[in-house]
């Protein structure tokens, strides 16, 4: 083997991530940025995990689905973030090839879950405004069980016939990768093996994982707007469209930014344009997604409300 070349993934060697910028006086305030992002994403998704199981009027199948969502975007978070404050903390943007590799398939595998997941949650609010009087019957706590198992499972079964066909890739040097996570597109740049089978299979998983549930929760939701507009009463309208305008808000931030990154170009001169978008879908994304459900849907605030001055209460009588 040449000087320089990583035989396959269970070679000692390590990558080199270069993170957001090489910019040293930058360090500091972004290690606190994303400190504080974290912190907040992780307390607020704990948080409407916490809620949804304490109040009993909550145990709805939505909320089941949201609590799914929430739990999916913590672990989300927590493949890139804390080893990205690392680097920002020591300035050692290294990561071993079984690193890289095990961040990029547990990314890989809760981005897919998420695109399933919501993908269920469309035909959940497909259902109960387009369905109503079937709605009970259809959406048993059996089904809400099956479809999130399933959107997990779906993650983690597709993900890991991507991470097969990496391992049998050999890397060559230079081991930098471009950016502050382990992707698939940047470390198929580095490879030094024919890369057409990885990029023809994961082109055509693409296509099960987000394209077909992007192209049903559109389906649903033509439905779903078209049933909202046949509504005689105004006030029924908003009732009915504000159920799902916080799903249908996550889907597009989710979405779009997504698109965005794995369609645009790779050229240098978008690379760093490529990783601020992808610093928001990755990071902003499972942060804003709390924010959204809490403060667009009513019975989330009211919740809350109720928690804080059962909190305060408690707190006084002690």
């Amino acid at each position: 083997m040449g000087e320089g070349q990583i035989d396959n993934w269970t070679s000692p060697m390590d990558f080199l991530l270069l993170g957001l910028g090489n910019v040293p006086e930058l360090q500091s305030p972004l290690f606190f940025l994303t400190f504080m992002i974290y912190s907040v994403t992780m307390a607020g998704n704990i948080l409407i995990i916490v809620l949804v199981v304490a109040v009993q009027h909550l145990h709805t199948p939505m909320y089941f689905f949201l609590v799914n969502l929430s739990s999916l975007e913590t672990c989300y978070s927590s493949t890139i973030l804390p080893r990205l404050l690392a680097s920002f903390l020591t300035g050692d943007g290294t990561i071993s090839a079984h690193g890289c590799i095990t961040q990029f398939y547990f990314f890989g595998s809760f981005v897919t879950s998420e695109c399933y997941l919501l993908a269920a949650m469309s035909y959940d609010r497909y259902l109960a405004i387009c369905q109503p009087l079937l709605y009970a019957s259809f959406m048993t706590w059996k089904v809400c069980i099956q479809m999130a198992a399933g959107s997990w499972l779906m993650g983690f079964l597709l993900s890991a016939v991507v991470i097969y066909l990496l391992s049998q890739l050999k890397f060559c040097g230079p081991k930098a990768i471009d950016h502050f996570f382990c992707d698939l597109i940047p470390l198929l740049e580095l490879s030094c093996s024919e890369t057409r089978v990885v990029t023809l299979v994961t082109f055509m998983l693409s296509l099960l994982d987000l394209v077909f549930p992007f192209l049903f929760m559109l389906a649903s939701y033509v439905c779903i707007i078209a049933a909202i507009l046949r509504i005689p009463s105004r006030v029924s309208r908003q009732k009915a469209f504000s159920t799902c305008s916080s799903h249908l808000t996550v889907i597009t931030v989710f979405y779009g930014t997504l698109i965005i990154v794995y369609m645009m170009s790779r050229s240098v001169s978008l690379r760093q344009l490529n990783k601020v978008l992808s610093f928001f879908y990755t990071i902003l994304t499972p942060l804003v997604n709390p924010l959204i459900y809490s403060l667009r849907n009513r019975e989330v605030r009211e919740a809350l409300s109720k928690g804080l001055r059962k909190a305060v209460v408690c707190i006084q009588r002690s």
